[in-house]
């Protein structure tokens, strides 16, 4: 029998209209590295968290799931704690003690292994992870990179066979994320731990596994090799799901002439066949690279005059404590009107203190933060908020007080407009724009990462801010969310609206920012346009970009890329 057999597996979530889970059943064998991907709310968390029985959703549930060979509800606790670990997209909410040493040993303490087993078993843990170096530090001294990294220690101390990680790397910059995948790829490869992960971002993850699975609206639609998920997906012309797919899968897609390769390397040996030297003209490749514009920022009337920033931090100095390190150290930057401004850089570099030192949660002791023209300082209590400002979270459960979708989206419209008609009409065209007019009776709880994302900014959205700050906006969405989401920040430029996003999203980044600045040691070392700014990196930049780089070095997305071979070929 299979490791891991679930059959015929519905799942309905109390007051729901839909199930959560539709006849799913699924083979997976021991050591296998499962990647399941879909658009948001398609029900990966929620059939993730049947696998692990104590987070099993509250609800109506039927079919079976066997674990080597028993079933799941059948498993002696020890085995069911012991045996299938769990690591969620928020390292947060799974930390629950306050030093790392104690975090790495509280589930073998509740195992009730000997002091000795326990101080072996961290131990070997910590040096596999590369913990020593923190391994006495207080959790609230990590980054968020250092607390996922954490979470998994103590999740493998005891010992899985079995792993399954919701979106792990949500919340983590691009190398923490790189070096995360690499260890979970060890972890399966080389300690024989069958894995089951869940990702938006499909770049790194989909070459790695065995098997694809693929979800829509609670049922798998397709599952197998990464190779046959791709002919499946295109012969079924599943765009919604396709353009999720990594880089160099989507540019063969337009150029359909040899292989389909899956990683950057096989891109870049699939490119040099594709176009050899012969065929190429660097002249074109250059003009293409100086031509290229942004999407958003030419269309607003305030773009070109830049008379005055709506955003403006100048020189800025902030510590948490007052004996405490710097974080922010002189940082200055500025946003127009009309423009996307991406911040990027590491865990831990600054770039969330400083959206909540332009929102005014925090003061600076040093430095002045201008909105529109006006030092904070100068507006009156709640004025900043109202129609001036706003601030989506990292973690959007932050703004939700209601019980129902519905009812955070309502108090929101009506502080603005106390005309019921008005403010119903607003709520309902907000939520067709995000697409949660299905999710207005749910709890928002009870809804994916992805969907709280999208109702948070429907909320916010219904303040008609002129400037808004996002921390990880795109966290938790998948492909097709995010093209919704750069839709809603053409039209919000087009009205002069400022957008400062803080991501580690770099393909969303490059795709969709006007200009990018990258944050390091609570400074800003560096801003341009987005194509200079991805251009010639070797991390902090897009797998196009690290896919051509030797051919069309300024092309940092796919659409760039495609154009360009097509140019090139077309000679």
């Amino acid at each position: 029998m299979a490791f891991l057999q679930i059959e015929n597996l519905n799942f309905t979530y109390p007051n729901a209209s839909g199930r959560a889970l539709a006849n799913i059943s699924l083979v997976v064998e021991e050591g296998e590295m499962v990647v399941i991907c879909g658009v948001s709310g398609c029900g990966k968390t929620t059939l993730l968290r049947h696998l692990k029985r104590e987070l099993a959703p509250h609800g109506q549930k039927s079919g079976a799931i066997y674990y080597a060979g028993k079933l799941l509800e059948e498993l002696p606790l020890l085995t069911a704690a012991s045996e299938i670990g769990f690591v969620r997209q928020n390292p947060d909410t799974q930390i629950v003690t306050d030093m790392v040493w104690h975090e790495m040993a509280f589930g073998l303490e509740n195992l009730g292994l000997s002091t000795p087993e326990i101080r072996r078993k961290v131990a070997e843990m910590a040096s596999f992870f590369g913990i020593d170096g923190w391994f006495r530090k207080p959790v609230s001294e990590l980054s968020g990179g250092q607390k996922q990294l954490l979470n998994l220690a103590a999740v493998m101390a005891m010992q899985p066979r079995m792993l399954l990680l919701d979106e792990p790397t949500a919340q983590l910059d691009p190398i923490a994320a790189q070096g995360f995948l690499d260890i979970i790829r060890k972890i399966n490869r080389d300690v024989g731990v069958t894995v089951l992960l869940s990702e938006h971002r499909l770049e790194e993850v989909f070459p790695m596994a065995d098997q694809v699975v693929v979800m829509d609206e609670g049922r798998i639609l397709e599952a197998g090799e990464p190779g046959k998920i791709v002919e499946l997906l295109e012969s079924e012309n599943r765009q919604v799901i396709y353009i999720g797919l990594p880089s160099p899968v989507r540019i063969y897609s337009a150029i359909r002439k040899g292989s389909c390769p899956l990683t950057v390397r096989e891109g870049r040996t699939w490119l040099n066949e594709l176009l050899p030297f012969s065929k190429r003209n660097p002249a074109r490749e250059l003009k293409k690279g100086l031509d290229r514009k942004s999407d958003f920022g030419p269309r607003s009337p305030n773009f070109n005059l830049r008379l005055k920033p709506a955003v403006e931090v100048k020189q800025v100095w902030f510590r948490y404590e007052r004996e405490g390190g710097d974080i922010l150290r002189g940082l200055s930057l500025q946003a127009f009107p009309g423009e996307v401004l991406g911040v990027l850089g590491g865990n831990g570099a600054g770039k969330s203190t400083l959206l909540r030192v332009i929102a005014g949660l925090l003061k600076p002791y040093r430095g002045q933060v201008l909105i529109n023209g006006r030092k904070i300082r100068e507006f009156k209590a709640g004025e900043l908020y109202h129609h001036n400002l706003v601030l989506l979270p990292q973690d959007p459960q932050a703004l939700f007080v209601h019980d129902t979708v519905r009812e955070e989206l309502e108090e929101t419209a009506h502080l603005l407009n106390p005309d019921q008609d008005t403010f119903r009409g607003e709520l309902a065209g907000i939520a067709v724009e995000l697409g949660v007019e299905d999710l207005l009776l749910h709890h928002p709880y009870d809804l994916s990462g992805g969907e709280q994302q999208k109702v948070a900014l429907a909320k916010l959205l219904l303040l008609k801010p002129r400037v808004i700050l996002l921390d990880e906006p795109t966290k938790g969405l998948d492909a097709h969310s995010k093209e919704i989401l750069a839709q809603i920040f053409q039209n919000l430029c087009r009205k002069g609206v400022a957008v400062i996003l803080v991501s580690h999203d770099l393909e969303f980044a490059a795709e969709h920012a006007d200009t990018c600045t990258m944050i390091f040691d609570g400074d800003n070392v560096s801003t341009g346009p987005a194509s200079e700014f991805f251009a010639g990196n070797s991390f902090y930049t897009t797998a196009a970009n690290r896919m051509a780089r030797g051919m069309f070095p300024k092309a940092v997305t796919c659409k760039d890329v495609i154009e360009l071979c097509q140019m090139n070929l077309s000679r």
